[in-house]
């Protein structure tokens, strides 16, 4: 499906957060001279990932209490997933409808055959059915490439890294961990400044992931549907009606945010540096190029 070097971008970007806990993990393996302690974190971590990677459709659908429709009740939105399936060929996913008036969308489910899409009430009144397909293009292509499989990985690598400094912390605080002086004696300042930045860089390059995986469903949609502009007039008209409706930050909504097309908070100034969307501007501009639009 790529024809950009977004994948490249996304390899670099997880290379990157495993240096991040080899660097935080080796410290403290060597540190406590258990390196044990790494692989107990790391199975955690995983295991709390896979969990949320194998339930994920039902977390995500739960959170937005959503209820599944059928092709009576929305036949355009139906109409418009089967033939986009059918071009991918890739089978057709449950269909959800969220009754919040917020207008946004999803995708979620571990592979296209466990696959779920769903739509608010709020995007379903928004959008014409040109715009509502370029918006259905675009999270079926988070399904076919395998956006939710990257993000709990990078959510796993995430998590253990936290868990490490953590841990790490609370040895710094007793001395038993951190670099060692001179006399070698245990330094705790240095492990204690690692373990508060290596989580704030892990968070960086996660956000960083779901940007990228983000520009590749706008592109790859775009190209199954064969209408860059079409998704790109949706962005303009979510972005004025995310910012008009915003999502109530409760914790289920935060946790399932990643997967929306628009960032569903009212967010402004220094939360945006730590959103999980690329600016709609960006987006916008990319869709504009690829059809050869010129302002």
């Amino acid at each position: 499906m790529h024809r950009h070097y977004n994948g490249l971008k996304t390899a670099v970007l997880f290379g990157a957060i495993w240096a991040v806990l080899l660097l935080l993990g080796g410290l403290l393996a060597s540190a406590f001279r258990t390196p044990g302690l790494v692989l107990v974190f790391a199975v955690l971590g995983v295991a709390t990932s896979a969990y949320g990677y194998w339930n994920s459709d039902k977390l995500a659908i739960r959170a937005m209490r959503a209820r599944p429709v059928s092709e009576a009740e929305q036949p355009g939105m139906y109409r418009i997933v089967r033939e986009l399936s059918t071009r991918a060929q890739q089978p057709m996913p449950r269909l959800y409808v969220s009754p919040t008036m917020a207008p946004n969308a999803f995708a979620t489910g571990r592979n296209p055959d466990n696959a779920a899409v769903c739509c608010t009430e709020g995007i379903l009144q928004l959008l014409d059915e040109r715009e509502l397909r370029g918006v259905l293009g675009h999270e079926l292509l988070h399904v076919y490439n395998r956006d939710i499989l990257t993000s709990s990985v990078a959510g796993a690598l995430a998590g253990v890294i936290t868990s490490v400094a953590q841990f790490a912390q609370f040895g710094a605080f007793f001395g038993a961990a951190g670099g060692r002086d001179e006399e070698g004696r245990a330094n705790p300042v240095a492990v204690l400044l690692l373990s508060l930045v290596a989580p704030l860089a892990a968070s960086v390059i996660q956000l960083a992931i779901s940007r990228t995986r983000e520009y590749d469903a706008d592109e790859d949609g775009a190209r199954l549907t064969g209408d860059p502009l079409a998704l790109a007039s949706a962005l303009r008209k979510l972005e004025l009606g995310t910012r008009q409706l915003p999502l109530p930050p409760e914790r289920e909504l935060v946790n399932a945010s990643h997967m929306m097309i628009a960032n569903p908070f009212r967010g402004q100034g220094f939360s945006r540096m730590f959103s999980t969307h690329p600016p709609m501007a960006e987006r916008i501009a990319r869709l504009e190029a690829m059809a050869g639009y010129r302002r």
